[in-house]
């Protein structure tokens, strides 16, 4: 059974991931021809990849 921790961080893994996924294939190209919300997004898209790598690598510890 995994302790509650593990579980918590990979659950956020998933929706973290979720989250990427949208922003990549639907939000920033929803912006359109707006620049700022492109920009956001794009932010975005960094701030959320660093949050998967991080969670990826706090699993992977717990795990082994």
């Amino acid at each position: 059974m995994l302790e509650n921790h593990l579980y918590d961080l990979m659950i956020q893994l998933v929706e973290e991931n979720k989250s990427l996924w949208r922003i990549k294939n639907e939000y920033i190209k929803n912006s359109g021809d707006c620049r700022e919300c492109a920009g956001f997004w794009q932010k975005m898209e960094k701030d959320k990849e660093a949050h998967v790598k991080e969670l990826a690598a706090l699993v992977k510890k717990h795990l082994e």
